[in-house]
């Protein structure tokens, strides 16, 4: 009786472990589930803008609805926590950036995760263009008007940031430039343009994303643009080398990835997926009007560009004097 029991028991866990296997391995396949991609930062975030335009595309590569779901703060270790509690089926993602996967470990004292172990690398997306902009209030036309205008009226000016290329960035900024400026926070870059714009903050550098009709419209000043070369939507605007800051070597990105786990059939799904929406015509117009430079690649590729971004950021911190909080 009792050896009976013991073997049925043993059958019954035989035949449970062995239908477990393929029944989750169709679960990660299914494609009759919606995709929802997290988003470090706010809604009209360059981000945010980024994550839309490329889920559309998905909706109609992969004929799965997407949702873009906004998660702001904690420079972004937020949105990684809540992605790497995600269960791992391809279904929850990540458009991650350097804020949670390079930075906010170097700016924070603790995170609840490890950006190199807990997350799978999926695709590439691409670059972000970033400005150093000034408020019209401040009476500075060029970068070096502003800096000689700072100097003269130490700690009375103030930068925002909103999102921690912003921080680095500013820092960096302020620390080569020996300037005595304050630091405004804000979650993410929307809210801290508003304040710009209202001169309640003097100066910042922001996403082209977030920035673009101001600029066009006159109502910000660009006094550099972050990138080895002049950016073609801004072609008049100098490079911080060109101002006098030859060593600024920040370069924001941005990747799909997933909680650790995911099957590896359903990551070159997505990845080809995410490779085809980006050489679409229509979707590259829409992202070159962001001036996010697009670069794909594999999920190997990827990974070597997360651990590399990690160890650049960290150097990048701590030149900028930035201490975890």
């Amino acid at each position: 009786m009792m050896r009976r029991g013991f073997t049925g028991t043993i059958q019954a866990l035989a035949l449970l472990f062995g239908l477990s296997a393929p029944l989750q391995q169709a679960a990660a396949q299914a494609p009759d589930r919606p995709i929802r991609i997290i988003v470090p930062f706010g809604a009209g975030s360059s981000t945010d803008i980024i994550a839309r335009i490329i889920g559309t595309g998905l909706q109609d590569v992969l004929k799965q609805t997407v949702v873009i779901e906004n998660k702001p703060g904690a420079d972004g270790a937020i949105s990684g926590a809540e992605t790497k509690r995600a269960a791992p089926d391809g279904n929850t993602l990540l458009l991650a950036t350097n804020s949670p996967l390079s930075v906010a470990p170097y700016l924070q004292k603790s995170i609840p995760y490890n950006p190199i172990t807990d997350f799978t690398p999926i695709a590439h997306v691409g670059y972000y263009t970033f400005f150093m902009v000034t408020a019209t209030s401040v009476p500075a036309k060029t970068a070096q008007e502003f800096i000689a205008y700072a100097k003269a009226n130490p700690g009375k000016l103030n930068y925002a940031t909103g999102n921690t290329t912003g921080i680095v960035a500013s820092a960096l900024f302020g620390t080569q430039a020996k300037l005595d400026m304050v630091r405004v926070a804000y979650k993410t870059e929307p809210p801290a343009v508003v304040d710009l714009l209202t001169g309640q903050v003097h100066t910042m550098f922001a996403s082209y994303a977030t920035i673009a009709g101001n600029l066009q419209d006159k109502r910000l000043n660009a006094l550099a643009v972050m990138m080895p070369t002049r950016s073609p939507v801004m072609p008049d605007v100098p490079t911080m080398a060109e101002i006098g800051f030859p060593d600024f070597p920040l370069t924001p990105w941005a990747a799909l990835v997933g909680p650790a786990g995911i099957p590896k059939e359903t990551v070159e799904r997505i990845n080809k997926a995410v490779i085809d929406v980006l050489a679409k015509p229509d979707i590259k117009k829409q992202i070159d009007q962001q001036a996010f430079a697009v670069k794909t690649s594999t999920p190997a590729e990827l990974g070597e560009i997360i651990k590399a971004q990690y160890d650049v950021w960290a150097k990048l911190s701590k030149a900028a004097g930035l201490e975890p909080q």
